[in-house]
């Protein structure tokens, strides 16, 4: 029986970790044990978001979030190196770029319990992001690297990692297995009428990174090229408190502002919208999944791939480049037809190499 705890921190980790969780739950042989941080303390992640989303509970919860990095990764490591050393796991297993990510990891590492990272390789190459400092650390004291992309692989061969005692795989995206799961239980209609939305006759547009929400220029720029985009189509705009709280006393009239949405909710949007404005990682590629065309307000991306592939543009926040890349991709033809994420097929890939360094392991010992 291989036993995998596996560390969780945010309400997107646990639907990629859905995916997985459902393949692990199908095969013999493993036994696996969650965690929550806490890190993002989240009213919706109620009984009722685990009914809906099939998603396992957690098995502990260690209610840490609202610190500054050092105090909440540090408060993390303690907390989870206790429940290491409870369950004793033959792995931990960690998702992405949060500090739930790196604390999960040093815990084990520290412990001596091998780490699998989901998710590894990513790199924007921008140092000023947290997340690019947990990637990397996280990265470098894993055992099993799954990557989602080959520009992940080649990432990690460019920092020597061919030559580490590592086992590295393109494993393909859980993120696009959880889409493909949960879009058949998304109906779109719905969702529109909910809102009052005409399917396919608007723009979707999330904003969140703190690049963006703390610099009030940057701010202002994207919201005046959402403005004068919302004169010739509907401009539709999740908004988390934090993010409203920034956009106090800019104009937004034209945007319909609504209250941050649910997975499926955003599934469903995402089905019947036109094109995609966003700053988050996450909805690049799930526009991708659906046929949509993104525009990413950022100065880089992690997924490079998508740019290649002529789907995404990234635009930054400049109110006329903004403009021209959404005259450019609002109501294109979809051209691409590579499978980019694996398929959907991600999660039984991971096990199988979950599987195979086990038996590996119980070989030499």
């Amino acid at each position: 029986m291989i036993k995998i705890l596996t560390v969780l921190g945010a309400r997107p980790q646990f639907i990629k970790a859905a995916a997985l969780s459902r393949v692990f739950k199908q095969r013999p042989g493993f036994n696996e044990v969650i965690v929550h941080t806490g890190q993002h303390f989240d009213e919706n992640m109620s009984d009722v978001f685990f009914q809906e989303l099939s998603i396992p509970k957690p098995a502990y919860n260690l209610n840490i979030h609202g610190l500054s990095h050092g105090a909440m990764t540090g408060q993390m490591l303690s907390g989870v190196e206790e429940i290491v050393q409870k369950e004793k796991p033959d792995y931990v297993l960690v998702y992405g770029d949060t500090n739930s990510t790196l604390a999960g990891a040093l815990a084990a590492k520290k412990l001596k319990v091998r780490v699998i990272h989901v998710e590894a390789g990513l790199r924007s190459f921008n140092m000023d992001m947290p997340e690019e400092i947990n990637r990397i650390l996280t990265d470098r004291i894993s055992d099993i690297l799954c990557c989602p992309t080959e520009a992940a692989m080649i990432n990690l061969s460019k920092e020597g990692f061919d030559s580490f005692s590592v086992t590295l795989a393109k494993t393909g995206d859980v993120m696009q297995d959880a889409a493909s799961y949960y879009a058949d239980k998304v109906r779109t209609e719905e969702v529109c009428a909910q809102l009052g939305l005409t399917p396919n006759q608007f723009v979707l547009c999330t904003l969140h990174r703190a690049e963006n929400t703390d610099n009030a220029d940057r701010l202002k720029k994207i919201i005046e090229a959402l403005r004068t985009i919302s004169k010739q189509v509907p401009v539709v705009m999740p908004l988390h408190p934090r993010t409203r709280s920034k956009l106090a006393g800019i104009p937004m009239d034209g945007i319909t502002c609504i209250e941050p949405q649910g997975y499926l909710s955003m599934i469903g949007l995402l089905k019947s919208c036109s094109l995609v404005l966003t700053d988050s990682g996450g909805l690049q590629k799930e526009a991708y999944f659906f046929q949509k065309y993104c525009l990413t307000l950022r100065t880089e991306t992690e997924w490079v791939e998508l740019v290649e592939e002529g789907v995404n543009q990234v635009v930054g926040f400049e109110k006329e480049k903004i403009l021209r890349a959404f005259s450019e991709y609002f109501q294109k033809t979809w051209k691409a037809n590579k499978a980019l994420y694996g398929g959907g097929k991600a999660s039984e890939m991971i096990c199988q190499l979950i599987e195979a360094h086990y038996k590996q392991l119980s070989l030499i010992s």
